[in-house]
């Protein structure tokens, strides 16, 4: 009967003690639920989508390279007045578990979805532009669930979602802020907000400059990573000639793809790193789509378009998402340079990417692991192709490496401090 006592009493000073630490580790980072609530706002979005006058038909009969084609814009248009529901999206969008944390002075919204397997993996997924956390929505759950590797060892991911900073929930950066700082901060949250030792990452177009930034500079706590899309310029058709570098059939579209992207597909790229204020004011308060990442084939939908759109428009994002271009106006260096980490890194190339890296380039910035190809999907895998994506992190899974035993006791007291703050 003593030794029960006893042992009972052990039991409470062990979970006190737990629970102050934990006390003492999360009251500086403001950490707290949230919920997505922005209804009250959408009258006066659907009164501009009600009051948009679009052209009768188009001034020229040209294709998309010139820009959205008008029949594109009247679908869209038709869609958003008389299907789309903002509240079955929203609803939709709160059935995952979002939080807030504070984090030096900037507010970080996040999704943060476990698995429950004690040695599930800590993998943190980066969007970028025009995206958001939405991207990622259609692969998460299926990332929470056990699933078997090729070698046969059994998988789960406790997943984690930022916005980035001045995107939908995330709070504007200050005029100084880089992809460096976002990566900073995200691996603080990873880290001390969310007690992780070690994690792995995935990110795309932006996201990858601020994983990469975070594969290079966090070498400890990083120990895989995947990119869809790296923050170097891509290497143009003479310089893979110079270098007797041949391509498949699927990746010389994609080549093409990239040679037309850099030379007539840059025009938004150039105003929002030179002049962020003219089109970021005149977004506003004037919502438009940007549809370009459904180049087929794509499962891309409207829904999924008009969701992104109005995720920025309902939370003022235009004008401080597109900001991110002039903060970082040499965030795509043409100087390959390798990151100072033996952390495996994996990469896959979408066909209907706009950009285009073959593995000779890849390889000169990590230590790679694996590199695929992909002919279905674009810029934004986990909207236009979710099980490619799964498929890739998955794979990225079997190649994490870390110290299960103090990786154990790390994610029971992440575990044990979700349980304590946020339910």
């Amino acid at each position: 009967m003593r030794s029960t006592h006893n042992l009972a009493c052990l039991f409470t000073t062990i979970f006190v003690t737990l629970v102050n630490a934990i006390s003492r580790s999360t009251d500086g980072f403001d950490l707290k639920p949230f919920t997505i609530n922005l209804s009250s706002r959408v009258p006066r979005l659907m009164t501009l989508v009600n009051n948009t006058r679009l052209p009768e038909k188009p001034l020229y009969t040209v294709d998309q390279q010139k820009g959205i084609e008008l029949d594109v814009l009247r679908d869209l248009h038709s869609e958003w007045l008389h299907n789309f529901d903002w509240e079955t999206q929203q609803a939709q969008l709160n059935e995952f578990s979002h939080y807030t944390a504070v984090i030096e002075g900037q507010t970080v919204h996040f999704i943060h979805e476990t698995s429950g397997d004690p040695d599930a993996i800590p993998v943190i997924l980066v969007h970028g532009w025009p995206g958001s956390f939405q991207e990622f929505l259609p692969i998460i759950r299926a990332l929470t669930q056990s699933s078997t590797s090729a070698t046969g060892a059994k998988l789960s991911f406790n997943v984690v979602v930022p916005s980035l900073p001045g995107f939908v929930f995330s709070s504007a950066p200050p005029l100084d802020w880089t992809v460096d700082d976002t990566a900073r901060i995200f691996n603080t949250l990873m880290t001390e907000v969310l007690g992780y030792s070690t994690y792995a990452l995935h990110g795309t177009d932006w996201g990858s400059a601020v994983a990469y930034s975070l594969y290079s500079s966090f070498n400890t706590t990083v120990r895989a990573a995947h990119f869809v899309w790296v923050n170097f310029v891509p290497p143009t058709q003479q310089e893979l000639v110079d270098k007797n570098i041949t391509l498949s059939p699927g990746e010389k579209i994609t080549e093409h793809r990239g040679t037309d992207w850099a030379t007539i597909g840059q025009g938004y790229l150039n105003e929002q790193t030179t002049k962020p204020n003219d089109i970021g004011y005149s977004l506003y308060d004037s919502p438009g789509p940007t549809p370009r990442a459904g180049t087929p084939p794509s499962v891309l939908t409207n829904t999924a378009i008009l969701t992104s759109i109005s995720l920025y428009y309902l939370t003022d994002s235009f004008l401080s998402a597109l900001w991110m271009y002039a903060l970082n106006a040499n965030g795509f260096p043409s100087e390959y340079t390798k990151a100072p980490t033996d952390a495996p890194m994996l990469f896959t190339q979408y066909q209907y990417n706009v950009g285009f890296w073959p593995e000779q380039y890849i390889a000169k910035v990590g230590n790679l692991v694996s590199y695929k190809f992909n002919d279905f999907g674009g810029h934004f895998a986990g909207l236009e192709n979710p099980p490619a994506l799964i498929e890739d992190i998955r794979e990225l899974g079997a190649h994490f490496k870390r110290d299960k035993a103090q990786t154990k006791v790390v994610d029971q007291y992440a575990d044990m401090k979700n349980q304590v703050y946020l339910q």
